[in-house]
């Protein structure tokens, strides 16, 4: 892409306006360039044509989108291919998922893939920033752009990679304050995107030899940190097999500055942990701790269950509480929560699943086969068992007084005080304690 000497600024397509792809289009805009967002859901386009946000737990992004609207700068249409005839830089972060049997699953991706292709323009640039297997970048999507469109990469359009790296409710944080890894098909591709980033996010950059290295090293991070978590939840389960206190242990083992063992828990969920390591070991990579680590975390939500059976025997009939359907704390993000593991685990011992999530709405959580309950409900009094599975801050300071009937708490983010809860009469279950 040839960049004009003069100081305007090229014009920039997100496809895919999420959670990131909105705010790195808000973001973008708020640095003074024109910004064309396209999402195939008409209501956010709506929206955000409206000056508003349909993300609502971002810190600043509603702000920022409002601010881009009045500025005309930003417009959204629900054609990927409109906005891309429009730009000299496209940004993709489209989501890839796995499916039920852990296979990729690229549909969303190669439909957008294929509209690009249908509207990019000669020397422009795509930079994807979805996570990808190594290769993909290049492999399927370069050479499917270059297949529809005529055009050649490298030569005819440019072509980088650079990982989304941020973390929900901080992303605009995130943006200004972690390194921007990136990788261009070559040196050309490579200098206009690093100064893309340079002058639109104003971060640290680190520049990788390849679009692979950069590809890589985004599902390195998520496979590091799900080794981790596995590692922690294998001692936590030894530890309590020797009756040692795990949170102790983590305490006395991090003062040593080499040690970082992360927190046991109820499972993992998410768009990242659970899903990335899958395009390592659906590449070759099937054997070995990625792997074992998989089998590990996602086994927690059935490990739970038993100790709950060890304490209180059958749960059929049981009035089972959940409290939070969202993955993690204080996000509304049901992807891959561990709570949808252990509904099916409940299920099948025929108990009476009911969920609470402030983040929720009563007819979201039905869609998930459990009943919504609130806390203020009558029925409390009959709930048996309460299971902690997303530290919502509406649950720091949770009176469990109207749980007259509740048998037993399982705190599956070790977040509670077991000595208040037994002082209620009723029993406590946690990891590693």
């Amino acid at each position: 892409m040839m960049i004009k000497k003069s100081q305007s600024l090229p014009e920039v397509a997100v496809i895919g306006l999420g959670k990131i792809g909105l705010t790195l289009a808000a973001v973008f805009a708020h640095k003074g360039y024109k910004v064309y967002g396209a999402d195939k859901n008409p209501d956010v386009v709506s929206l955000v044509n409206k000056g508003k946000s349909h993300i609502s737990n971002e810190p600043g992004l509603s702000e920022l989108v409002k601010d881009a609207y009045e500025n005309h700068k930003l417009m959204a249409t629900d054609s990927n291919k409109e906005a891309v005839s429009k730009a000299n830089i496209i940004i993709v972060i489209v989501p890839v998922l796995v499916d039920e049997n852990n296979e990729i699953d690229y549909q969303y991706i190669d439909d957008a893939v294929g509209d690009i292709a249908e509207g990019i323009q000669k020397d422009s640039l795509v930079i994807f920033e979805t996570t990808l297997p190594p290769g993909d970048t290049k492999n399927r999507f370069g050479k499917h752009i270059e297949h529809k469109s005529g055009l050649k990469m490298g030569e005819d359009f440019h072509l980088a990679y650079s990982p989304e790296r941020v973390y929900s409710n901080r992303i605009i944080e995130d943006l200004s304050n972690y390194p921007k890894v990136v990788g261009g098909l070559n040196e050309k591709s490579l200098e206009i995107a690093s100064s893309f980033y340079k002058k639109a996010l104003h971060c640290e950059l680190i520049e990788v030899s390849s679009i692979e290295a950069a590809e890589f090293s985004k599902v390195a991070e998520c496979v590091y940190r799900d080794v981790n978590i596995a590692l922690a939840n294998e001692l936590a389960k030894f530890a309590e097999e020797k009756g040692v206190p795990m949170s102790e242990v983590i305490s006395a083992s991090n003062s040593q500055p080499y040690s970082n063992i992360h927190a046991p828990g109820i499972g993992v969920g998410g768009h990242c942990i659970p899903i990335y390591p899958y395009f390592f070991i659906n590449r070759g990579l099937n054997k070995g701790l990625t792997t074992l680590s998989r089998n590990i975390n996602d086994s927690m939500a059935t490990y739970a269950i038993r100790k709950i059976e060890d304490r209180l025997g059958s749960l059929e009939n049981k009035n089972v509480l959940i409290l939070g359907l969202s993955y993690r704390g204080n996000v509304k993000e049901p992807t891959k929560s561990t709570t949808l593991l252990l509904i099916d685990h409940l299920r099948e011992k025929q108990a009476n699943v009911f969920i609470n999530d402030p983040h929720f709405t009563n007819s979201e959580i039905i869609q998930y086969e459990a009943l919504p309950l609130g806390l203020q409900n009558k029925f409390t009094s009959e709930i048996d068992v309460i299971i902690l599975q997303a530290f919502h801050k509406e649950y720091e300071d949770l009176d469990l007084e109207g749980f007259t009937n509740c048998q037993l708490v399982f705190d599956g983010r070790n977040k509670w005080s077991k000595e208040e809860i037994t002082n209620l009469g009723i029993q406590y279950e946690g990891i590693g304690r």
